[in-house]
C-alpha cells in the first residue's frame, strides 16, 4: 500500500512539473518589449510612431471580433507614420481564447493593408506578404519590416 501511494504521489508530481512548465513555444506569451528590441535590432527602415491601446483596439478593428477595449490588457504598437506599412505590435488579452480572435483581426487587418496599398505602395507589398502575425499564449504578435531577419532574430524560440 506504501509503494501504492508513492508511486500515485510521483505521478501527481510529474504531471505538476509538466503543467508548470508550460510546453514552450505555443504557451509562452510575448511580451511588450519584444517592439521595442525589434526596432533596435534595426528591422525597420524608418522611425515609427508609437501607438496606445485605445488606438491600437480601433486600429486592429477588434470589437468586430467580438472583443472588447478591456479585452486588451497590455499592447506595444509602433508603427510607420505613413511613409512604409511597417509596423510592429504585441497585443496582450485576457486569456488565449481572446488571443485567437485578435489574432484573426489582425490576420484580415494585413490583408486589407495589402489591398489597399497594391497601386498605393506598391513596393511595400512583399513586406506585408511576408509579415509576422503569430499568437503565444494570450499574445499576439505583428511584425511588417524592412528587415525581417533582423525582427526574427530578437523573437524568443
Amino acid at each position: 500500500m506504501k509503494k501504492l501511494m508513492m508511486l500515485a504521489l510521483a505521478a501527481a508530481v510529474g504531471m505538476f512539473v509538466l503543467t508548470g512548465c508550460g510546453g514552450g513555444k505555443d504557451t509562452k506569451s510575448y511580451t511588450t518589449d519584444l517592439v521595442s528590441a525589434m526596432a533596435e535590432a534595426g528591422a525597420f527602415s524608418e522611425s515609427l510612431e508609437e501607438l496606445d491601446g485605445d488606438t491600437a483596439f480601433a486600429l486592429y478593428k477588434l470589437e468586430g471580433y467580438g472583443l472588447t477595449r478591456e479585452d486588451l490588457t497590455d499592447c506595444a504598437v509602433l508603427r510607420s507614420a505613413g511613409a512604409t506599412c511597417e509596423e510592429g505590435a504585441v497585443l496582450v488579452l485576457s486569456d488565449s481564447d481572446q488571443a485567437a480572435k485578435a489574432l484573426e483581426a489582425m490576420q484580415a487587418y494585413v490583408q486589407a493593408q495589402i489591398s489597399a496599398n497594391e497601386s498605393y505602395r506598391p513596393a511595400e507589398i512583399p513586406k506585408l506578404e511576408g509579415a509576422i502575425v503569430e499568437q503565444r499564449g494570450s499574445s499576439v504578435l505583428l511584425v511588417v519590416a524592412n528587415d525581417l531577419d533582423a525582427a526574427k532574430s530578437v523573437i524568443p524560440e
